[in-house]
């Protein structure tokens, strides 16, 4: 498996030249989920779809495919099992949560795999691509967990900039953790 530098590195890589777009995208996600909460379910209803052509949008990235910005919205292609991932994610994280904090965190990256899966495999349903999700991470989630930590730093300087440096700062976490699944999909057997 490839460090976590170097999966940083290879992230940068493929959003140079093209922060406009990343950064596009991430202001009309957080826009349709913010206009959502009008709503009181529409969070729920919204947030799977959009998060799985919001991943897949890096997916495609770190494969060298070409990207459009209207790539957020190839989620609503596998709308139904977006939403179920995303409404059993939520209960499954909750319930964990409802035991202690450190067995949500640890199910949190468990889980974090399952819309890549989904979006690699939109036939195998949500259920399914939890388990492979949970078999994926296993032995992992230590490593996702301080790729996902090295970026504390730049969290830190984003807070001084009043939120606004997130907008570069999230699709850099996004496309370094595409890169962790891409990486990690290579060195394991077939899940």
């Amino acid at each position: 498996m490839k460090e976590n530098f170097e999966l940083r590195a290879i992230a940068r890589a493929q959003l140079k030249g093209d922060w406009l777009t990343a950064v596009g995208m991430f202001i009309v996600f957080c826009v349709i989920i913010s206009a959502s909460c009008a709503v009181v379910i529409g969070p729920l209803v919204l947030t799977g779809p959009l998060l799985l052509g919001f991943l897949g949008y890096y997916i495609k990235k770190a494969r060298g495919e070409a990207v459009r910005l209207e790539n957020l919205f190839d989620g609503f292609k596998s709308f139904s099992s977006g939403f179920l991932l995303y409404l059993l994610e939520t209960i499954f994280i909750a319930l964990w949560t409802c035991l202690f904090v450190i067995p949500g965190v640890i199910k949190c990256f468990s889980y974090s795999m399952s819309f890549f899966i989904l979006r690699d495999n939109p036939g195998i349903g949500a259920m399914e691509a939890i388990t492979r999700s949970r078999k994926m991470m296993n032995g992992y989630k230590g490593k996702l967990f301080c790729l996902c930590f090295s970026f504390i730093g730049w969290g830190l300087l984003c807070c001084l900039t009043f939120g606004i440096g997130f907008l570069w700062l999230a699709p850099y976490v996004t496309s370094s953790i595409a890169n962790f699944y891409e990486d990690l999909k290579k060195n394991q057997q077939p899940v």
